[in-house]
């Protein structure tokens, strides 16, 4: 009885540990592959990865998903063509990505690639119509006049967006005027805004997501719509304004200071003058 018991339970924990690591493997795909890639769903920023094990061997996509930027700078030829298929996007590293985790997330995209239609088919991005409304919303979440739902920062804090106001964005991040041509539009951009994979955006979104209806949608529209009126803005007006504010803002500081210390800076620098005479 006991030792049907014991054997019962160790068959469950064996059948346990390979779903357990499929749910890891799937979380892995979802947070650092799923804002780029589809599995069957049609090219996003990167490529669809159904039948990417047809098109390539094993060891050099491990090497790839481990290391890009490395295999891009080598010249490999087939890098240097998922790079002008994806508009010149390089795809970031991922952190503490290893040969183990990168055979474990090819496993996955095999496995899924086989099915009629995989988890990973879909963006999760609406493709119902922008109106006025969204791009208004849009443009209040973009600069910070209304706040994401999770607490994250705003998008101004480091990127410009068109016309982002007398001085402008930050330049954490790149400049998002050209966002939704560069990246192909609202499929690929909605799924970079439903998990952000790079380093300094993940740890912003990764516990705070966005809104899919409420706030990447209005965003969406209004970068659309920056895109269409304003795909290369001329920053030279920020930069000046910016430059002549801080000047100013030194100017009163100095003038404020001086008149906190009654001059004391002036009366201590004559009595040394004149002792040394």
């Amino acid at each position: 009885m006991l030792a049907g018991l014991a054997f019962g339970a160790v068959t469950l924990v064996a059948l346990a540990r390979p779903a357990r690591a499929a749910d890891t493997d799937a979380d892995d795909f979802r947070a650092n592959c799923a804002s780029c890639h589809t599995i069957g769903g049609g090219r996003l920023v990167g490529p669809d990865l159904k039948g990417v094990l047809e098109r390539q061997k094993r060891d050099w996509l491990v090497r790839f998903v481990v290391a890009p930027a490395d295999v891009i700078a080598s010249g490999d030829a087939y890098a240097q063509k998922l790079v002008a298929e994806a508009r010149n996007v390089v795809m970031p590293p991922v952190a503490g990505m290893t040969a183990k985790r990168a055979e474990a997330l090819l496993s996955l995209i095999e496995a899924e690639g086989k099915l009629e239609k995989s988890r990973f088919a879909a963006s999760g991005v609406s493709a119902r119509p922008f109106t006025a409304a969204d791009v208004e919303t849009g443009r209040q979440l973009f600069v910070g006049e209304k706040r994401l739902a999770g607490g994250a920062a705003s998008c101004l804090s480091c990127h410009n967006a068109g016309e982002s106001g007398l001085l402008g964005g930050g330049r954490l991040g790149p400049d998002l005027s050209d966002a939704w041509a560069r990246l192909g539009g609202r499929k690929p951009l909605g799924a970079w805004f439903i998990a952000p994979p790079t380093p300094t955006m993940k740890p912003q979104f990764a516990a705070r997501p966005l809104d899919p209806e409420t706030e990447i949608l209005p965003l969406l529209a209004f970068l659309k719509d920056t895109g269409d009126r304003h795909a290369a803005p001329d920053r030279l007006g920020e930069r000046v304004s910016f430059v002549l504010l801080a000047c100013g803002a030194a100017g009163i500081g100095l003038v404020l200071m001086d008149l906190a210390w009654k001059r004391r800076s002036r009366g201590v620098r004559a009595t040394l003058v004149k002792g040394a005479r």
